[in-house]
């Protein structure tokens, strides 16, 4: 059995509360709860554990905004702000932020679940550009450091760059590690000696 989405869906006014709660309760099943106080919204958020946000604001500001996507957690969850009306840099501030969606003047019944759908594609790309960039940047890191043990091994033994780096790979495979690690260890301990 799949489990049902969980929403929290940040809405004061009862009448527009309901009318996100109808909308998505047609059809399919999901576990909504309305949050009327953003005052304790990241408490609220933070014993819900919900899979997506959903913020309606009926003039949002920067301050607005800022709070709502720390207490929303935007890079842990999908999270969709309706506006009714917005100013220059707004929009970009939210996506910024972290905001999955931010939607102008579009809380009406026959929008929500395609902005829901859309924020969670959303965010579920911006997690794998995200873990993408994390592995690019920890290979460069160790990249970097196989570099500089490949040139301390040089130096000192007097070996060419390719001795060096076999070397570097031999040591990695007989201790069982990573050839970063090895590399790592060996340009501490060449700073620890020099």
């Amino acid at each position: 059995m799949v489990q049902a989405l969980s929403i929290v869906i940040v809405e004061p006014d009862p009448d527009r509360a309901r009318l996100i709660v109808d909308a998505l309760a047609d059809g399919m099943d999901y576990e909504i709860h309305v949050v009327a106080e953003r005052s304790s919204l990241a408490r609220q958020i933070v014993q819900v554990k919900p899979d997506l946000v959903l913020v309606d604001v009926a003039d949002p500001s920067r301050d607005i905004i800022e709070e709502l996507t720390l207490a929303s957690g935007p890079l842990e969850r999908p999270v969709a702000l309706f506006v009714d009306r917005s100013d220059a840099g707004l929009s970009t501030a939210a996506i910024e932020a972290g905001l999955s969606a931010y939607v102008v003047d579009g809380l009406t019944a026959s929008r929500v679940r395609p902005v829901l759908d859309a924020a969670i594609a959303r965010f579920h790309l911006m997690q794998r550009m995200r873990a993408e960039l994390d592995e690019t940047k920890r290979a460069l890191e160790d990249r970097k450091v196989i570099d500089r043990a490949k040139g301390l091994l040089m130096r000192v033994r007097g070996i060419t760059e390719d001795e060096a780096y076999a070397l570097l790979r031999k040591t990695a495979m007989d201790q069982n590690k990573r050839l970063a690690d090895v590399a790592g260890a060996l340009v501490t301990a060449a700073k620890l000696l020099g």
